[in-house]
Formats: structure tokens, sequence, C-alpha cells
């Protein structure tokens, strides 16, 4: 099997993914509230609620990817077993029944809502997002696949942005179109991730597995281990906080376009250049990681990011400006998007070299925990900070606090978390020490095997 081929296979891992959760993030409130005549607010209460089950949830199958022994190996079992459940729960998503009254309407959202995202979106998107780790040790080849990733969940949230709306007017336009819609999809996803699983191949196992000596890492261990592996806690507070902004800036741009900028329209020039700089961003960002190193291309990245959001900033409107910044700040996202996933996958080695305790799975559990904890508290933050500033939906102009308060979300509070990013990667030498760790392992398992 070609290494292009692989790549592939893997990023599709994702592009399955993002089909259900960009139809989360995009168009569930809205179906909930203009097709199915389900409660705003009742339904914000059961997704902020849900968000701490779902990180609990992404721990528990950390633990049961790391116990997982099969000809397939540790990960990619689960993306056999899970795909079609994934999309059979996808459309229930979408099917809420109508005729029903509010309250076991609502009952039903909770059900269906957690169904997805607390068990069956963790139960495949863990063992998907510890497979990096699995397939390769080679610090390049990772920072390569982590770019395929990102290509391909950038497709696939793309393809729900763009052909959802068609689709359900395609099928009717009415609350039984979504269900169809969401059929499609389903399908679509299925594909994905059969493509992911028969195109990749587990090849790292750990030094007591080459010795013939591997046993469950029991939990309790495997969370001590955790808590002494220094770069795991920094990458996984770096997507606390990046997921945190990400929640709170994205949520404030529709905002700082209608009434800073003054144009609500200018959210499609800002985020469509932005996402097409990305893409094309990552074909070139492979060559900067191999010369230049992972947390290099990284930190670089959050320069490019504080840059862009500074020229926006200040653009006073004007278009030129605008589309500058949008093109700076796609190319330093390229450089955290092709790199963020592969630094957390060799911290795993870290792990393992430190403490003896290799667990794929609960690494990646436990940074998912940290990220969506991240997201749920942006979420919140966004509507605490716009209130305290005094926001007000229907008003013809906001007052100055208001203003301010806009600005603080998509602005500052970003730029905030890009220089704490800075500071954190100042601490990060595992690049350079990456290469001699890998050496001593494969040093232990020869010696094991000896003995």
């Amino acid at each position: 099997m070609s290494k292009v081929i692989e790549r592939f296979s893997y990023g599709c891992g994702d592009f399955g993914c993002n089909i259900i959760y960009t139809a989360m993030s995009a168009f569930l409130l809205f179906y909930y509230t203009d097709y199915a005549g389900v409660n705003a607010f009742a339904v914000g209460t059961i997704m902020m609620v849900s968000r701490f089950f779902d990180g609990i949830s992404d721990v528990i199958m950390g633990v049961i990817v790391d116990r997982t022994r099969s000809k397939y190996g540790k990960a990619r079992p689960w993306l056999l077993r899970m795909c079609v459940p994934f999309a059979l729960s996808g459309i229930l998503l979408f099917s809420v029944p109508t005729s029903w009254a509010s309250a076991p309407k609502l009952v039903y959202v909770f059900i269906t809502y957690n169904l997805v995202s607390t068990v069956i979106y963790t139960a495949i998107n863990v063992p998907y997002s510890a497979l990096n780790a699995l397939m390769t040790q080679d610090p390049y080849e990772r920072s390569v696949l982590s770019i395929f990733r990102n290509l391909l969940a950038t497709a696939g949230t793309l393809t729900i942005n763009t052909f959802t709306l068609p689709l359900v007017e395609y099928f009717g336009d009415n609350t039984s179109a979504w269900t169809k819609t969401f059929c499609v999809f389903g399908l679509l996803a299925v594909a994905a991730f059969l493509v992911n699983f028969f195109g990749t191949k587990e090849r790292v196992r750990s030094v007591a597995s080459e010795s013939g000596n591997a046993e469950v890492v029991p939990f309790k261990v495997g969370i001590k281990a955790l808590f002494r592996n220094k770069y795991w806690i920094m990458m996984t507070g770096m997507l606390a906080l990046f997921f945190l902004m990400y929640s709170v800036n994205g949520g404030a741009t529709v905002y700082y376009a209608k009434d800073i900028l003054g144009d609500r329209n200018l959210v499609g020039t800002i985020n469509g250049i932005f996402n097409v700089v990305q893409i094309a961003g990552m074909f070139f960002i492979a060559m900067l990681v191999k010369k230049y190193g992972k947390r290099n291309v990284f930190a670089l990245g959050l320069v490019l990011d504080i840059i862009g959001m500074l020229v926006l900033n200040f653009s006073g409107g004007a278009i030129s400006l605008i589309v500058i910044s949008s093109v700076i700040r796609g190319v330093g996202n390229a450089c955290g998007g092709a790199t963020m996933w592969a630094m957390v996958s060799d911290t795993i080695d870290y792990g393992e070299w430190k403490t003896g305790v290799r667990t794929e799975g609960l690494v990646n559990s436990a940074c998912s925990f940290g990220y969506k904890i991240g997201n749920g508290i942006g979420s919140a933050l966004l509507g605490l900070i716009l209130e305290v500033g005094g926001y007000v939906g229907e008003a013809a102009a906001q007052s100055a606090s208001a203003l301010a308060s806009i600005k603080v979300c998509f602005v500052w509070i970003p730029v905030a978390v890009y220089l704490i990013g800075l500071v954190i990667m100042k601490f990060y030498h595992l690049d350079r020490e990456f290469d001699g760790i890998i050496e001593d392992l494969k040093n232990r398992a020869k010696n094991k095997q000896e003995v």
C-alpha cells in the first residue's frame, strides 16, 4: 500500500467524524427550533450538561481502547464496529417526532443527543484520535498524517455546510427532509470510515508487547503516568485553551462583522478566505515541519495568528485589510492544524519512555476531555461577556461597552490564548529529544526480548 493512499485513508476518518460534528455545531439548534419546535433555552441547557457526560465517556473509551486486543489492533476495530451505529445515530438526531408534546420531545432530544455525542461519537472518535500514534513513530510521518487529517476534516465541514440546506430543500424542506438528508450523509460517513479501516495499519507496539509481556494497564496507573508526562500536560492545556478560544471567537464572528465592521455578510469573506488559505497552506507545511520541526512551526502559526488578528482589529472595515488578515490567519491555522495532533501523539512515546506505561487511548481521550470542557466553558463565556457588556440583540446601535465586549471575545481572548501558547512552547523541547527517546525504547524492547 502506498504512503499517499494510507495517508488519505487515515484522513477519511476525520471526514466521517466531521459529518456529524459539523452538523451538530452548525445546524442542530436551527433544526430543533425552526423545524422540530423545541425550546432553544431547554436545548442549550441539555447541550451544556451533556458536555460533562461527554468528557467522562471520553476517558472511559480511552481505557477501553488501551485494553482492546484484536487481529486488527487496538483502534481500528472500533472504526469497523461503530461506523453503522454512527450513521444511524445521526439520522435519529434529526428525526424528532414533531407530533409529540413538548416534554416528550425534550426527553427524545436528551436521549438522542447523548446517544450521539456521549456514546457513539466518542466510541469512534477516541480510537480514531489514537490511530496516528499506532500507525508510526516517525515524527515527520505523524505530521503528514495530521495534515491529511485536517485536510479531510475541513472537506467534511465544507460538505456539510455546502450541501445540507440544498438537500433539505430538495427533499421537501420539512422535518422529514432533514431525516432523508442525514440518511444520505450517514451512508457517506460509513463509506469514509470503511476507507479509514481498510486503508490503514497499526504498526506500533509497546515495549512490553514487543517482549511478549504485555499486561492491561490499570486505570489508576495510567492516570498517574499521564500526570508525570509534562509534555502531555502542556498539550492538553493548549487544546483546552484553543477550543475555549475557538468557541468564543467562532460564536462572536457574526457580532464582530455586524456591529464592529458594519456588515454581517462579511462573515462569509472572513471565514471563506480563511478556510481556503488554510487548506492550501496544508500542502506546504510538511516542508516546514521537516526543516524546522513541529514545535517551531506551531509557534510560527501562533505568531501569524496574532498578527492576523491585530490587522483585522485595526482594519477599520477596509476590505483589503480584512482579506490580508484572513490570509495571514489561514496560514497560521494551517501551521497549527498540521502539527498539534502529531505533537499529542509524540507525548505518548515520551510517556512510555518516562514511566514505562504506554496508553494511546487514555492520552487521546484525556486530551479530548480537556478540549471538550474548554469548548463548553467557551460557549458559556461568550454569552456571559456579551451580557456583562450590555449587548442587546434587537438594538439599532450597540453601546460602547457592548462593542468592547464583542472585541474582547473576537480579538483579545484569541490573542491572549496565542500568547499563552508561545509561553508554553518555550518549555516544549520534545522535538529535539524525540529521536533519542525512540532509540532508547527500541533498545529496551531488544534487551527484554533477549532476556
